[in-house]
């Protein structure tokens, strides 16, 4: 008989590989690769993909990892606190619609596809704003994160996507560089070709929309736990200034908000694993991803404050955090989105 496969075992493997390759403590790399193009490096990129990360979610039957949603956000949440450039939570988007052709070299590195589905900045899913003429592409999509670095384009719409070459006569991509020193890439499709994909990016949407929730968690307890060090650190008037009482009581409403953040997300992913679709798992990570928003904005605006004149110095590491967080919180659905959605979904759910 089979011994039952230890999920947590798993998990400490992941959180190991990725201390390996996204180092927390170290962000020399994250400023090196400020407002640099793609904005992130390749071979990273490739050992990720050796790692098998892209493929976390897939069954063992497509090439896949086929570990669930709790460890997802676990790789997820170590990648954000070390503020991880590579796209990752985008490329796995692509992971779960690519047909057999374009998954294997994308799984190995070899040919990174990006998913191109927002209209607007805060847009928590894709819309039909692509159309087809005489055999040919036209339309828009716009905040494509990292776009310099894709091979090649997944243009996502609510039933119906194109994969579509990066460098494809018809098709331009504007780059245009975010607060963290990353960038977005608007997709213009002015008579390009591509290949049609009848697909429905709902649960792939909805898991990405989960790990960017654990990513800004990861974000915000990195930022506290370096907040906390420099408080038992800093000393003025003679004493160190995590001493004083109104500054105690401040951390400890931002540990607060990161501990029921990270029983938000960890229900959230519990749910999704034993009912994925369901109305109520849909509404645990709309209500994951308003928690993680609103916790990685307030949490990492006042660690900057904490750090006091410091930390509002671009040579500073803390303010990197808050920069990434204005990036990555509005990705997928802002918090009021994610509010009335939870809402929603709770009432319909049960029968009002």
């Amino acid at each position: 008989m089979t011994a039952p496969f230890d999920t947590s075992e798993a998990i400490a493997m992941i959180r190991r590989s990725a201390e390996g390759v996204a180092d927390r403590r170290d962000l020399s790399r994250i400023r090196r690769l400020r407002y640099s193009r793609p904005g992130f490096e390749r071979s990273a990129w490739t050992t990720m993909c050796e790692l098998g990360w892209p493929a976390l979610r897939l069954p063992e039957s497509c090439g896949g990892v086929g570990l669930d949603a709790i460890a997802y956000c676990a790789l997820a949440e170590s990648l954000g606190a070390a503020l991880t450039p590579e796209p990752l939570i985008g490329a796995t988007i692509c992971s779960a619609l690519l047909d057999a052709d374009a998954l294997g070299p994308h799984l190995t590195g070899a040919s990174l596809v990006l998913p191109a589905w927002q209209d607007t900045r805060d847009a928590a899913g894709p819309t039909a704003n692509v159309r087809l003429e005489n055999g040919k592409l036209f339309g828009d999509k716009r905040y494509v994160p990292m776009a310099a670095g894709a091979d090649a384009f997944l243009v996502v719409g609510p039933e119906v996507s194109w994969l579509v070459d990066a460098r494809a006569p018809g098709v331009s991509v504007e780059l245009l560089d975010t607060q963290d020193g990353g960038h977005f890439g608007a997709i213009q499709l002015d008579g390009a070709s591509g290949r049609k994909l009848e697909i429905d990016p709902g649960f792939a949407m909805a898991e990405a929309c989960l790990a960017t929730s654990a990513y800004l968690l990861g974000l915000a307890g990195a930022a506290l736990e370096r907040t906390l060090e420099y408080l038992r650190l800093r000393v003025q008037f003679g004493k160190v200034i995590g001493s004083f009482q109104a500054l105690q009581h401040r951390a400890v409403e931002l540990k607060l908000q990161l501990e029921l953040t990270r029983a938000s997300v960890e229900d959230a992913a519990a749910r999704w694993d034993l009912a994925p679709g369901t109305d109520l798992s849909f509404a645990a990570i709309s209500r994951a991803k308003a928690r993680s928003t609103g916790a990685a904005m307030f949490v990492t605006r006042q660690a900057i404050q904490l750090h006091g004149g410091i930390g509002f110095t671009d040579e500073h590491d803390i303010g990197l955090f808050l920069r990434k967080a204005m990036v990555v919180a509005p990705q997928f659905g802002g918090v009021a989105f994610h509010r009335a959605r939870f809402a929603d979904l709770v009432v319909a759910n049960e029968g009002g």
